[in-house]
């Protein structure tokens, strides 16, 4: 049985020389040293991804790879940051050489697809989980933040929504096909880097929705200090969502299904059609849903039930 620096050194270290761009030391030292870029500010954000809480254990290797990394990339998408860096925490059962093998391969295909550079991290022993720490950089003053947003501004999400929860239902009811257009929005999401970037100059406020529409435009709001009337007849749903679960049930994934990593922004009117425009370019729709308000809290038609996913109150993911 191989030792977990067999297992980092085999399939945990980045192929090119040094770690990758900006990494002037990376794996196998006993600190990363990286070099960013002159005048910009790092944006650095954590995850922990637990097996059969965030997403299923006997999902494939690589996909839990690809989705561990994804979930972390999001919210450097969110804040308008170009990814550079990240480090990764492993912890397995078992020193299974063909699981680590795919996992790898999942993880390092989004890393090259990100330029991302893996600068480190650890393999060790216990219950499945992956750590995942991603490092980016923005210009000093161009940071998107969730606390932006203004009374009178446009409300508007990236692409569609409710895929992630359509596709874990859809896993639950034992669908095993990973090209599923569902399955796969849920197992396989893909962060909005370009979107963030596209949207930095342009929006005032974001946010990545990880948690439910309704959770994260609440958090929104309160950092902003400020209210929203959300339009759900406008919401732009997973293609197959309704047919999946039915119309009401794909509303509900759509407000607080959460796992969808689309990005949340506010905006000046005038620049709606010109963010349209460049995520356009980005092959990405950018659809507005509502209005920010001046009296807190969140107005529409919105059904009854939790506002979104949150550790500890007791729900099953």
């Amino acid at each position: 049985m191989s030792s977990e620096f067999e297992l980092i050194a085999r399939y945990l270290a980045p192929a090119p020389a040094g770690g990758g761009a900006g990494v002037s030391l990376g794996v196998g030292d006993d600190c990363a040293l990286l070099a960013p870029t002159p005048g910009m500010r790092l944006a650095v954000s954590v995850d922990t991804s637990v097996a059969d809480v965030h997403f299923p254990a006997g999902a494939p290797a690589d996909a839990i790879g690809h989705r561990a990394l994804a979930v972390s990339l999001s919210d450097l998408a969110a804040m308008g940051a170009r990814a550079r860096w990240c480090l990764m925490s492993l912890t397995l059962l078992e020193a299974d050489e063909a699981w680590v093998a795919d996992f790898a391969a999942g993880f390092h295909a989004l890393c090259a697809a990100a330029g991302v550079a893996l600068a480190g991290g650890d393999v060790t022993r216990g219950e499945l989980a992956v750590g995942v720490t991603v490092m980016g950089e923005v210009p000093e003053g161009l940071a998107l933040t969730r606390a932006g947003a203004r009374p009178g501004e446009v409300l508007a999400v990236t692409g569609a929504l409710g895929g992630g929860a359509g596709g874990l239902a859809r896993w639950q009811a034992g669908e095993r096909d990973c090209d599923d257009a569902l399955l796969r929005r849920y197992l396989r999401p893909e962060p909005r880097l370009g979107a963030g970037l596209a949207l930095r100059e342009l929006a005032s406020a974001a946010i990545d929705v990880s948690d439910g529409l309704l959770a994260d435009l609440g958090h929104l709001c309160t950092a902003s200090g400020v209210g929203a009337a959300l339009t759900p007849e406008a919401l732009p749903l997973a293609e197959g969502l309704a047919t999946a679960l039915g119309d009401d049930e794909a509303l509900h994934a759509a407000l607080r299904g959460g796992d969808d990593y689309e990005l949340l922004v506010t905006l000046p009117e005038a620049h709606l059609e010109p963010a349209r425009a460049r995520l356009a370019a980005e092959g990405l729709a950018l659809t507005a849903i509502g209005r920010v308000s001046e009296a807190p809290g969140i107005t529409g038609a919105v059904p009854d039930g939790a506002a979104g996913w949150q550790h500890f109150s007791g729900d099953t993911p």
